[in-house]
């Protein structure tokens, strides 16, 4: 007698799962909410100095990065809807230009965080070490807040490339697409933290 197996059927939380992302998103802000309020309240303390020091920044270099990142969150609510719409190689294809805005974002940063370390502008560097408490504040933030946005951006990445792998192997599709509505919310939530800090470190003057 052949014994007939029915294959375990998975259960599937996509509420749960997008909850989860939102309690996530949540702690993320918290986070840099902190690290906004520590700004305000130096700032507060030094506006002369927190004013002076951001002269030494470059407010269109601020600006591309974030008219790049605003693109890049449009790209990639667009492969969402490209995803549910069956238009499988669209989606890829905008995630892939997410990817490649994001990439460009990376590397307009590491340009310039290298110019600013090459003028001393770096925590104890001599230059620095003349500067007044304001200054030096302010390069202290700006390093802490921007690099752990990058950090955000790199992680960003890494989830994208996930999705795209899952979209091209058919796991992720027009009826299972909570993993790349998560990615999609986290994007969304590096987006708006850098329009944030490009106010508060790029247009004090």
């Amino acid at each position: 007698m052949i014994m007939m197996t029915s294959t375990p059927h998975i259960h599937r939380d996509d509420e749960g799962d997008k909850i989860g992302m939102w309690i996530f998103i949540f702690t993320e802000l918290l986070l840099f909410g902190g690290l906004f309020i520590c700004y305000s309240v130096y700032r507060y303390l030094h506006p002369d100095e927190f004013r002076l020091a951001s002269m030494q920044l470059s407010i269109s270099v601020g600006f591309l990065n974030t008219v790049v990142l605003l693109i890049s969150s449009m790209t990639a609510a667009m492969s969402i809807t490209a995803i549910k719409t069956k238009n499988k190689s669209f989606c890829i294809l905008l995630l892939l230009a997410t990817l490649l805005l994001a990439g460009f974002f990376m590397i307009n940063k590491y340009f310039e965080w290298s110019g600013k370390i090459s003028q001393g502008l770096y925590l104890g560097s001599p230059i620095l070490h003349e500067a007044s408490r304001g200054e030096i504040l302010y390069f202290a933030l700006y390093y802490a807040m921007t690099g752990l946005h990058a950090l955000h951006i790199i992680i960003g990445m890494a989830l994208i490339v996930y999705a795209v792998y899952m979209i091209f192997k058919d796991k992720l599709v027009h009826d299972d697409n909570v993993l790349l509505e998560n990615v999609g919310l986290y994007w969304h939530l590096v987006d708006l933290i850098w329009i944030f800090l490009f106010p508060l470190f790029y247009l004090i003057h």
